[in-house]
């Protein structure tokens, strides 16, 4: 059974996406055979590991609504990458899911039942059934939190959320850590927001800081990953870093 790990902020925009596909980058340079699972109906994951959502005859869509086989589904990315990929048809899922018979954990169903090391679960910026089965399926929960003035906006609710699945749905989630991205250590506000992030999660709030770094922002566009588009930059080496982090708090 894979280890899986969600990551989700309800806040777009903060790299949730560039996480989940470089963490998986450098978990399958170490030999790790990795699953990215593509719940959010944008699709950023799927494109942004050089998958055409468009041309796509599976999708997460159809496991989770019709039962569709996995092993139809999952498409090799790169070496020990696959994808479970999405496209903006799951955007309605989110009503259909509703009448369904256990649809907080038709996920959890499909992804424990392959046979991967890890799955990295890139959640939509929404608090919908979609996030509610990932964050039932998961065992750990990443939060990452953009550098920026409203850092701190919405992570109550967010955790009242975490805290709720605990509660109702799984009680094995665990909050991994928070990591910060977009950091700008030239800019006193992130340093700011970085003290702020220590005082509220203290130890949970994880070590490497995810810098602005234009190689990373252009990469996706190439359909490659940060240490396929520029290994040496300073964003492939955050990004080798949190992996190398992660995994300590994950298999200690």
């Amino acid at each position: 059974m894979p280890h899986i790990i969600a990551v989700f902020n309800q806040k777009g925009g903060v790299g949730k996406t560039t996480t989940t596909i470089n963490l998986a980058a450098y978990f399958a340079k170490t030999g790790k055979r990795v699953l990215v699972c593509d719940i959010d109906p944008q699709a950023n994951s799927t494109s942004g590991l050089g998958i055409d959502k468009h041309s796509l005859n599976t999708t997460l869509y159809d496991l989770l609504i019709s039962n569709e086989a996995v092993a139809n589904s999952t498409i090799r990315a790169k070496k020990n990458i696959d994808v479970l990929p999405a496209n903006p048809d799951l955007a309605g899922a989110e009503v259909q899911l509703v009448n369904l018979p256990e649809r907080e954990f038709r996920l959890k169903k499909i992804l424990t039942s392959l046979n991967y090391d890890l799955v990295l679960i890139d959640c939509p910026p929404s608090l919908g059934l979609l996030t509610v089965n990932a964050l039932t399926a998961a065992d750990d929960v990443l939060i990452p939190v953009q550098a920026e003035y409203y850092a701190l906006e919405g992570l109550g609710q967010l955790l009242s959320v975490v805290q709720h699945v605990r509660q109702n749905l799984n009680p094995n989630i665990n909050i991994l850590g928070v990591v910060i991205t977009m950091y700008d250590n030239r800019n006193a506000l992130s340093g700011q927001v970085k003290e702020e992030l220590k005082k509220h999660f203290e130890e949970k709030l994880l070590n490497t800081l995810i810098p602005r770094n234009v190689r990373l922002a252009e990469a996706p566009s190439f359909g490659k990953t940060i240490a396929e588009h520029d290994k040496w930059s300073k964003g492939a080496r955050a990004y080798k870093a949190l992996a190398k982090e992660v995994e300590e708090r994950v298999y200690g």
